[in-house]
């Protein structure tokens, strides 16, 4: 297992991720019930379901994504992380389970340290929504993960998304300001990292919108798989 030692340039997001790692998992149990467990493995499932030599987790964060992937995958696929927090990357080499990844890397998104076409999957939790919201980096972000996957490759993401619904998506946002962002608030002592990732969910794009973003960058054979009534989703994407 291989840890990059070189660390990207602070920016702000990475500074605000930095800061909240300590209580990062505790919040996300705390304000998805515990369902984003299940969302992460459902995901996994699926980066797997065409049985990859190798996977990436884009912005693995705290390392969930790529440690249930490994952990599905048995010996059968090489799962490696990459983030550019290396607080973040620290709770994820302390998690059980790390030894069956291929290591954590701490790299930046817009160069990943990656050959062209090194992986047959890309997979990102709850971390995809950083990379393009109101993100002046977006398209080389999209354009990154082209470059590393091979042709035929698939970028799964499995990210908050907005209910069709309209009552649904304004229960969703009351749920996000009034509960997620002071639950979030108070049991990481950051205010401000739950103020921004309460308002990008709110704001953040719907499938279609998300499936346009995706093929104006190139990908194809765009779906999208609404969970608990479309508030997050898992999309899919090929190169």
């Amino acid at each position: 297992m291989t840890t990059s030692m070189t660390p990207p340039e602070k920016r702000p997001l990475q500074t605000m991720f930095n800061a909240v790692p300590q209580r990062y998992d505790l919040v996300n149990r705390v304000t998805t019930w515990g369902l984003d467990s299940r969302w992460r493995r459902l995901a996994a499932s699926i980066c797997l379901a065409k049985h990859p030599a190798r996977v990436l987790d884009l912005a693995c964060g705290t390392g969930d994504l790529a440690i249930t992937t490994a952990a599905l995958a048995g010996n059968d696929s090489v799962v490696v992380g990459v983030d550019f927090s290396w607080p973040m990357l620290a709770m994820a080499l302390s998690k059980p389970g790390v030894a069956d990844t291929g290591g954590f890397i701490c790299g930046e998104a817009a160069a990943l340290p990656f050959p062209d076409g090194s992986f047959d999957c890309v997979g990102t939790s709850f971390a995809f929504r950083n990379l393009t919201y109101r993100n002046p980096g977006t398209a080389a972000y999209l354009a990154e993960v082209r470059r590393v996957l091979c042709p035929g490759g698939r970028f799964v993401i499995v990210e908050t998304s907005q209910p069709r619904n309209r009552l649904l998506r304004s229960l969703f946002h009351a749920y996000l300001r009034w509960l997620v962002r002071p639950i979030g608030s108070q049991l990481s002592g950051n205010s401000a990292a739950y103020r921004y990732l309460t308002e990008s969910a709110s704001r953040f794009y719907s499938p279609e919108e998300l499936a346009d973003l995706l093929a104006n960058a190139g990908f194809r054979r765009t779906r999208s798989q609404p969970l608990i009534f479309g508030i997050v989703a898992i999309h899919t994407a090929e190169k």
